[in-house]
């Protein structure tokens, strides 16, 4: 019996996602990095690693916003006790702040150059180290021709890289595997508890290569990503609209 054209079709997408770096998990083990629905919207139902992320951050508030959500993110990349580099010409970054989302700031090598061509350059040799778990670089702007050769450097040591673009002026187009965009949300005090509450996080996937874009709600809550339901997000926006 000659396999239909959906087969045909179901087939060739596979050897296309693997061809480009999407594997699927393997049997019997966990997928994913603990970002909920989210992770859905990518090929596979799996956050890609191994490839590069740009996160647009223009204002100050989503900078921030940003940082949190990717020291949730490290805290996956990096359970296995391996560190990662943080690339700046500005660093903002409070590194005790780390440890709220469980990263010890000793896990991170903060190098802080002048420009940001040094920035680059710094980013590409250390994509090149297999022994780190990611590579985070604050950038304004990226050609599509030096984000290829990050993508390059990847496809050899299969670590993972975040560009975070602090002061993007246009957006062109890059071999990155996902553009995001992240804005912080109002929390929400757990039982009237005094404080701040808990991390929450617009984010915004804007492109997906062979995936799916689209809007999330989350926060960090008992030391891993929840989805915030829709009752909890008109109660945060209402409590933000009050306190406005």
């Amino acid at each position: 019996m000659s396999p239909s054209k959906n087969d045909i079709i179901s087939r060739l997408q596979k050897d296309i996602l693997l061809w480009q770096g999407f594997s699927a998990p393997a049997a019997g083990k966990a997928k994913g990095i603990g970002l909920g629905p989210l992770e859905n919207a990518f090929p596979n139902g799996v956050f890609p690693t191994g490839t590069i992320h740009e996160m647009l951050c223009p204002a100050p508030e989503q900078s921030a916003a940003t940082a949190g959500l990717l020291a949730g993110i490290l805290a996956s990349l990096m359970q296995h006790g391996s560190v990662c580099l943080w690339i700046s010409t500005s660093r903002k970054l409070f590194p005790p702040a780390l440890i709220g989302f469980n990263v010890q700031p000793h896990q991170v090598i903060f190098i802080d150059v002048q420009q940001e061509k040094d920035a680059l350059w710094a980013m590409e040799e250390g994509l090149k180290c297999e022994g780190v778990a990611a590579v985070i670089a604050e950038i304004r702007e990226i050609s599509f021709a030096q984000s290829r050769r990050l993508q390059l450097a990847v496809e050899s040591s299969k670590v993972t890289g975040f560009l975070l673009r602090n002061d993007p002026r246009k957006l062109g187009t890059t071999t990155c595997v996902a553009r995001w965009q992240v804005s912080p949300l109002p929390s929400q005090v757990e039982d009237e508890l005094p404080g701040v509450g808990f991390p929450c996080w617009q984010v915004d996937l804007l492109r997906v290569r062979n995936g799916n874009p689209g809007s999330w709600q989350l926060q960090w809550l008992d030391d891993g990503f929840v989805a915030v339901d829709e009752q909890q997000t008109e109660t945060l926006l209402d409590n933000n609209r009050m306190a406005g």
